[in-house]
């Protein structure tokens, strides 16, 4: 049993076209996920699994949608009960504790605004936030840097932040409130707001501090329609199962955990599976996937990337039935190297903080390994020359939304508090995504990189990534960034950062037979004129490459 069919016209496509020009996402009035999907499970099919979760203590709760519903009807009347009311903003730093998925869905009940966050939030940055969101609470894991900068940044903003909450921990330190506690001694049912006191489809719902390549992070404000957009995401590109198993790679502090960890798979019917672990290890995941059954992954390409490094026949990956990828764009070889060791093909798929998943190869497109694929239905998208032109098949340009008809089932509403902001990325009907690309004559998308990203080198222009692919076809390469250098006569120069495979020396000799290779497979102008060797590359916990810290150590 799963409620799709209640959010859209139609379930079941003959073909791509088939799905992009009829499917529609219907926004029922006064939309509220955790009522309108998570409490009519919980009424129709209470023993249905919702989150499987565990950590690396071999701990594990599995959660039915009855006890989904029981503790987040606990979590509202408790978080009432502290003074959170309508609109209030209330900051998750949960890591990937299960109380996140509890707690967000508490806070959609009454309507207040979840404010996820990184636990690798430093004293300048929680300042920030607290300042710019106007956060009243804080329900964080039980981290003694954490909570100490928390009660500095407290300090620091005066009486903006007047709840500080702890989870995990029955003796909290002075100031802080024990989470756990106050839900347990909460009441088990929680009555849906109604008249003024409940949030429209339209109110803000989320808050995600999403940083660039420059300048401070931006808000981008999600509303309570928000997760019907992740239809697309789910039930389209992800394909999960009804009462299957989704596991995406991803903490819960980033955008990335709501598109594959909760509104599009529960609206499916497919649990969710959270593995809190403390330091990625490919083999210890590759089994927690066997012990528990994971029917349906999705991971950026930087842990396909390890996985494949394993013996795959050594694990039983029966349950597997698809595999999707996005984040960056996937190297041809471990496309390759992930068909041959599982039989499975590599779905690649593209969005931002501010959309869902807006093009991807869906199931009905044939994969071409590198390509984002095509566009999502309700999403206009096209390739766009700097003065507003239409690029043609091969021309490079900004991946823009045309949103004059209506924006599209899922896409934000606004950078919050800065029109400033909104108004240059989102004007005359187009959003801007500041993300390049060109389209091949299939119309299938091909990423280039950040408009920051793009390294601009004697007049020439040179994505990232495409040197990143070839340089990945060596074997002595296990992992590599490619980014600008500046360069007195060039502007800028390629450089590459590379992780060696094991048994291969750093040296002179290996930074020519790389650069050689290079040269060989792609115009001579694009090859690394440096290459730095390290033992790692930096990278979100989601583990994408931040190719920003690179730059800024030169």
């Amino acid at each position: 049993m799963n409620v799709l069919s209640r959010f859209v016209n139609r379930t079941t496509f003959e073909s791509y076209q088939d799905f992009h020009d009829h499917l529609r996402i219907e926004a029922p009035e006064a939309f509220n996920f955790a009522y309108d999907v998570v409490d009519v499970y919980a009424a129709e099919a209470p023993e249905k699994r919702a989150l499987v979760w565990c950590n690396d203590q071999d701990e594990e709760r599995v959660f039915t949608f009855a006890d989904i519903k029981r503790h987040s009807d606990k979590t509202a009347n408790a978080l009432r009960a502290m003074g959170i009311g309508k609109g209030d903003r209330a900051l998750l730093i949960l890591k990937g504790r299960y109380q996140f998925w509890i707690t967000l869905l508490a806070l959609h009940r009454i309507g207040a605004v979840a404010v996820p966050a990184t636990h690798m939030l430093t004293y300048a940055d929680l300042v920030y936030r607290i300042e710019q969101a106007n956060l009243k609470m804080v329900v964080c894991i039980p981290d003694e840097r954490l909570l100490t900068e928390l009660d500095r940044a407290q300090k620091k903003t005066g009486d903006i932040l007047t709840l500080k909450a702890v989870v995990d921990q029955a003796v909290p330190p002075d100031g802080w409130i024990d989470f756990d506690g106050a839900v347990e001694a909460a009441a088990s049912t929680f009555d849906r707001p109604v008249g003024d006191e409940g949030p429209t489809n339209h109110d803000l719902s989320l808050l995600y501090f999403s940083s660039g390549t420059t300048g401070l992070p931006k808000m981008v404000g999600h509303d309570f329609i928000y997760p019907l957009g992740h239809i697309l995401t789910a039930g389209f590109w992800q394909c999960v199962q009804d009462d299957g198993l989704h596991y995406t790679v991803a903490d819960t502090g980033w955008a990335k955990c709501v598109w594959g960890k909760i509104y599009g798979q529960w609206i499916c019917g497919s649990a969710v599976f959270a593995y809190d672990y403390e330091k990625f290890d490919a083999g210890v995941m590759l089994d927690k996937c066997v012990r528990y059954g994971v029917s349906t992954f999705c991971a950026p390409p930087t842990v396909y990337r390890l996985l494949i490094r394993k013996d795959l026949s050594m694990y039983d990956l029966s349950h597997l039935r698809y595999a999707v990828t996005a984040g960056e764009p996937l190297n041809p070889e471990v496309y390759e190297r992930f068909r041959k060791q599982t039989g499975l093909r590599l779905m690649e798929g593209y969005g931002q903080t501010e959309l869902v998943v807006t093009v991807a190869t869906w199931p009905w497109n044939e994969p071409k390994p590198g390509s984002m694929g095509l566009p999502a239905p309700g999403y206009d998208v096209c390739i766009l020359h700097p003065d507003g032109t239409p690029c043609d098949a091969g021309e490079e340009g900004e991946i823009c939304v045309r949103t004059a008809g209506a924006r599209p089932p899922g896409m934000f509403t606004a950078y919050h508090n800065d029109a400033e902001l909104t108004a240059r990325a989102w004007h005359d009907g187009i959003y801007h995504t500041g993300d390049m690309a060109w389209r091949d004559e299939d119309n299938y998308l091909w990423f280039i990189g950040r408009d920051d990203d793009i390294i601009k080198s004697s007049g020439y222009k040179i994505g990232p990534f495409e040197v990143e692919s070839i340089l990945m076809k060596h074997p002595a390469v296990l992992e590599c960034a490619v980014t600008g250098t500046p360069d007195p006569v060039r502007g800028q120069a390629v450089k590459a950062t590379i992780v060696l495979t094991d048994g291969y020396v750093a040296g002179d000799e290996l930074k020519q037979e790389l650069q050689h290779h290079v040269k060989k497979m792609t115009a001579p102008y694009k090859y690394p004129r440096f290459i730095e060797f390290v033992e790692t590359l930096p990278k979100t916990i989601s583990g994408k490459i931040r190719r920003v810290e690179i730059r800024a150590h030169g």
